[in-house]
């Protein structure tokens, strides 16, 4: 459920509406939009609805959000949600690319992809220091030292850092480190995790399961935000089907389609969907021509020697050219030659 305060509601309003809210026993976020202030509430619906409700002080109406995923409904927020990680934008009519290697490996591999991607127009750099592999036996990662040299990139190029948490465990490390925190395909219905990042203060970004619907998708992001961070931002990484000819199928309808159901930034991971270096460039622009608010993308200057996923990695040369193409589309915003809500 949701209450739409009037525009003429006070802070004051706003904070005793809460209170009360709290009191009967429910949870609340708070939306501000340009004209109007919305609360969401969650909680027994049954024992809120005899609870007066529209006589609190500044509510204008009482409604119920039909989807299950009430906080990442556009029912709870019209206007599409805008993430800051350290001054870089994402969501709504701001752009954002996140590049770097699957794997922290080296540091002169680290630096010297960090130093590529930002002069190609990178805004954000990717790297796992903690990976999830098929197979116990190949490489798991640099763990913390591979933390540690993520942040010698960042003081280097002053891009924020993105990198995987998979485990309760390393929240702590984690949080020192990262800018963003990643959560994987494996660990996309792992809601325990869910839950204890929600509890944190860094945006998170948040990877479709290996066979995962839009629902599912979006209720565990509503997990995230169920426990209070509001900084979600959903990636599309293809899902597995029948075809062997990609790693993973794209499809590139579900980026306007999501942005009908949800107001959170919605980003497209070609590197996984494709699987083959060749192929990446491709997904990259269509997810990017379809309306999605960034990419995050694998790069590294020697794939061969990459310890995972070298195959999908594009070279530095490969990545100018994909922000070359890109940049053609910058003039190209959804919200100025389409209008979803009205089909104009």
């Amino acid at each position: 459920m949701i209450l739409v305060m009037n525009y003429k509601a006070s802070e004051n309003d706003i904070n005793k509406a809460v209170k009360q809210l709290e009191e009967w026993g429910a949870k609340t976020t708070i939306s501000k939009g340009e004209k109007k202030t919305v609360i969401g509430i969650i909680g027994d619906k049954k024992a809120l609805l005899s609870k007066p409700l529209n006589t609190l002080s500044g509510v204008e109406e009482v409604l119920e959000v039909s989807a299950p995923y009430k906080l990442a409904s556009k029912e709870f927020q019209e206007e599409r949600s805008i993430v800051d990680v350290n001054g870089v934008k994402l969501g709504g009519s701001h752009k954002c690319i996140i590049a770097g290697p699957c794997s922290v490996d080296t540091e002169e591999y680290v630096m010297q992809t960090a130093i590529a991607v930002k002069k190609a127009g990178a805004t954000m750099f990717r790297g796992g220091a903690f990976k999830p592999r098929t197979s116990p036996y190949t490489f798991q990662g640099l763990e913390e030292d591979g933390l540690k040299l993520l942040a010698q990139a960042r003081a280097e190029t002053g891009l924020p850092i993105v990198t995987e948490l998979m485990s309760e465990r390393d929240i702590d490390v984690v949080y020192k480190y990262t800018d963003v925190i990643q959560i994987g395909a494996r660990n996309m219905q792992n809601f325990p995790l869910l839950k204890e990042i929600g509890k944190l203060d860094k945006p998170v970004i948040l990877k479709n399961g290996i066979a995962s619907t839009v629902k599912e998708h979006l209720m565990s992001a509503e997990y995230i935000m169920s426990e209070g961070l509001k900084d979600v931002i959903l990636c599309l990484r293809g899902v597995r089907s029948y075809e062997t000819a990609m790693r993973n199928v794209l499809d590139v309808n579900l980026v306007p389609y999501l942005q009908k159901l949800t107001h959170l930034p919605i980003i497209v991971d070609p590197s996984h969907a494709a699987g083959k270096r060749e192929f990446v460039s491709s997904l990259g622009y269509v997810g990017m021509a379809a309306g999605a608010d960034g990419l995050i993308v694998e790069v590294h200057p020697n794939p061969s020697c990459a310890l995972s996923d070298g195959d999908q990695a594009l070279l530095p040369k490969d990545f100018d050219y994909l922000m070359d193409k890109l940049s053609k589309l910058e003039s190209w915003n959804q919200e100025e030659w389409y209008d979803m809500d009205t089909n104009k």
